[in-house]
């Protein structure tokens, strides 16, 4: 399998998406240009209210926009602000779509750091040295409960309120810098790590743990962890559409690849320390002969 390191500093990502088994449409969209080392995962909101067009939408505004000259956060927050009020404008000038919008999460991987701009519950994983972390805060009541620890992540999955967000993109209009629309993180990318950006869909059926196992079983093949994903979703009873964009490092090769020669230097180590200590033994016991055998004959 080839593992070609693309400029940005990343291997071929993956994508999978799938209408699930109770949607009857497909309301997610993803995008990446994996060699300028963008990533974006996007889920309409809105249901009759073309939650997918919107999605579309801003797919569209954001390929149009996020190349433009700035940092990163300027880049990300202007590129998402586009998107919204492309999709708030179509919204009141086709009666259709009226009240249609989104949530998204957008990833600027340049080298060994990583841009997030996120806005809504969809959500981006970063997976390193057999731990998964969650990067994006969940911006809706049971999110905000379940990161203050108030609810536990199996609580929060089966709470009746789960889809309800406060953030969205596209239901009014928006300024790039408008404080508590756009929600930056930035986080250290190394070669060993992976990151995963998905909808929903996936984390209302799969815990973190069961997430990271199976992307832990990554051994060179970026399509097959995402299918997998996608199908472990729908094995749980697939409720909602589900996408998942996974992008590995150049060294990323799951936990176990990472274990395996820590455990190997850990027990190198213990029978160094029998193997020394089984010496120092025998030297001991030879000094107190030596000391008893120069006693004795001293004495005679």
């Amino acid at each position: 399998m080839e593992t070609r390191i693309l400029s940005s500093g990343v291997c071929r990502p993956a994508a999978a998406t799938d209408t699930g088994l109770v949607r009857a449409r497909n309301e997610d969209r993803y995008w990446a240009d994996a060699e300028r080392g963008v990533f974006l995962v996007v889920d309409g909101v809105g249901g009759q209210a073309a939650g997918e067009i919107a999605a579309e939408t801003a797919v569209a505004a954001i390929r149009e926009s996020v190349f433009q000259e700035g940092s990163p956060d300027e880049r990300v927050r202007r590129a998402i602000a586009h998107a919204n009020n492309r999709i708030y404008s179509r919204s009141q000038t086709e009666a259709p779509l009226h009240g249609m919008a989104c949530v998204l999460t957008l990833a600027l991987v340049e080298r060994d750091e990583i841009t997030i701009g996120h806005v809504g519950d969809s959500r981006l994983y970063l997976i390193w040295n057999g731990s998964i972390r969650k990067l994006t805060s969940d911006h809706s009541p049971v999110g905000e409960d379940e990161d203050a620890g108030e609810l536990s992540e199996l609580e929060a999955m089966r709470h009746p309120r789960r889809n309800e967000v406060f953030r969205d993109v596209g239901s009014r209009p928006r300024t790039a810098g408008e404080p508590g629309f756009v929600e930056i993180r930035r986080c250290r990318f190394r070669p060993e790590a992976a990151i995963l950006l998905c909808s929903d869909g996936l984390t209302d059926q799969l815990t973190a743990a069961e997430v990271r196992e199976i992307v832990d079983r990554f051994e060179g093949d970026p399509d097959r962890v995402a299918s997998e994903l996608v199908e472990a979703a729908n094995a749980r009873g697939g409720a909602d559409n589900i996408t998942v964009l996974f992008v590995p490092g150049p060294k990323f090769r799951g936990s176990a690849g990472a274990t395996r020669p820590r455990l190997a230097t850990t027990r190198a180590r213990r029978t160094v320390r029998r193997f020394t200590s089984r010496w120092a033994f025998l030297a001991y016991g030879l000094l107190i002969g030596m000391l008893v055998w120069i006693v004795l004959r001293a004495g005679g």
